[in-house]
């Protein structure tokens, strides 16, 4: 016989279960995808570091006929968002011509970046990468 009361409120438990299964799936393709993506906003503003510290040796060249052995010395560091993602270092090389290395070490949540890894720019302007990705230096 029939319930005649008032009309039932609330969901089933078949309604919930399946709205937790919709969740999970959009929740197992999105936050790996989230993930992604902030990795490689990360590297494309290393990257964009790297070029401003590779400008800042130029001008220091021009002005100290040497290059700069580190960042204090071009009176940069590495921006606090980033600090805590790569460790950069500058190593000049007093071979003829003069020359410098910019090498961008992950650390922290970037060593999840196998496809670029550490990225290295010369002062010849050669930009490379330890990963196997081929689209690193954008």
């Amino acid at each position: 016989m029939p319930c005649r009361g008032r009309p039932p409120h609330g969901f089933t438990l078949i309604e919930v279960m399946i709205t937790v299964a919709v969740i999970a799936i959009l929740a197992a393709v999105a936050i790996p995808n989230y993930s992604r993506y902030v990795v490689r906003s990360n590297r494309a503003a290393i990257e964009s570091f790297m070029l401003e510290v590779s400008s800042a040796q130029e001008r220091f060249l021009v002005d100290n006929r040497a290059y700069a052995a580190n960042l204090g010395a071009l009176g940069m560091s590495v921006p606090a968002g980033l600090a805590t993602r790569y460790d950069v270092t500058v190593t000049p090389n007093a071979a003829l011509p003069p020359g410098y290395r910019i090498v961008a070490t992950p650390r922290g949540s970037q060593l999840g970046d196998t496809d670029c890894g550490t990225l290295t720019l010369t002062s010849a302007g050669a930009k490379s990468a330890s990963g196997a990705g081929t689209d690193c230096w954008n």
